[in-house]
């Protein structure tokens, strides 16, 4: 064995990372944190949408209205589908607006409680949606043919799997663990709002609908239905590489990627809202 290796090897854990090091390591998770920030903003937007527009209107007892929005929505002669439907948008409310919650630290250290049975809420809404999702899928059908059908039953089940693996780390008390698969679960659920960020985003960069149709078959129609959870689950992969990693260049890209992804959520996010669902944020507005 080459003694001198081993001594350099002792001092480098001595001293640890460079300044760096250190330095591409922070950037990497401020980028981390700023896509989180956007996101909870779009997704805020996104519980509010859901909110106003189907509470509004089941409030007012017009669930008819739901089909202005959704394709084989309120079905007249199927109280069962209709019920489905309408849990189903009830716990896209209710995991939106926690799902953010479970991943902010200060919550989880200084209010555990709050954070545990918010956490088993969650789960409970993912399961629900997920399960809610693939009966409504393959009964009721959906538009876009195959590429829908595959891409929302995927993600159905990736919502499972990735929901039972975080509660048995969590059960095991590996926290560092169930907190990767807590991230996963949470991109995954997020998916129905990953499509609508990427159509919106889409259509500003192309000044219109390019690649779309009516049917949901076209070219970016069928691109986004399997992108809008893939995509988002591999960027959450590689950053995951680059945390572990010790190599500065691999953190500094990472960290690049992280700017590119932030600034197209925010401007989908963006978008949604002035172009999706304006008209259901205009009684908010100033007159």
């Amino acid at each position: 064995m080459d003694t001198r290796l081993t001594t350099v090897d002792s001092i480098d854990a001595r001293l640890g990372p460079s300044a760096t090091a250190v330095a591409a390591g922070r950037a990497l998770q401020a980028t981390g944190v700023l896509w989180f920030l956007v996101a909870v903003a779009g997704q805020i937007a996104f519980a509010a949408h859901v909110l106003l527009f189907y509470g509004g209107r089941a409030m007012d007892g017009n669930v008819e209205a739901f089909n202005k929005r959704l394709i084989n929505g309120f079905i007249e002669g199927d109280p069962l589908g209709n019920f489905v439907l309408v849990l189903h948008l009830a716990f896209a409310f209710v995991i939106t607006v926690g799902g953010p919650l479970q991943l902010i630290p200060q919550i989880r250290s200084r209010w555990p409680t709050f954070h545990h049975w918010n956490g088993r809420i969650y789960l409970l809404a993912a399961l629900v949606m997920a399960f809610g999702g693939l009966w409504m899928v393959w009964t009721r059908g959906v538009l876009g043919g195959a590429a829908n059908h595959l891409g929302i039953s995927l993600n159905a089940l990736f919502i499972i799997f990735f929901a039972i693996v975080a509660v048995k780390n969590a059960i095991a008390r590996d926290i560092d663990t169930h907190r990767r698969w807590a991230l996963r679960l949470f991109l995954a659920v997020s998916g129905v709002w990953f499509i609508r960020i990427g159509y919106a985003s889409w259509i500003i960069l192309n000044q219109g609908p390019a690649g779309m149709t009516g049917k949901l078959d076209g070219p970016f129609d069928i691109f986004i239905a399997l992108a809008s959870f893939t995509i988002p689950l591999l960027v959450l992969e590689l950053y995951f590489r680059a945390q572990d990693s010790r190599a500065v260049l691999s953190k500094l890209a990472m960290a690049t990627l992280m700017l590119t992804v932030t600034a197209i959520t925010a401007l989908g996010a963006f978008g949604t809202v002035t172009i999706m669902w304006r008209k259901d944020f205009l009684p908010l507005l100033p007159a």
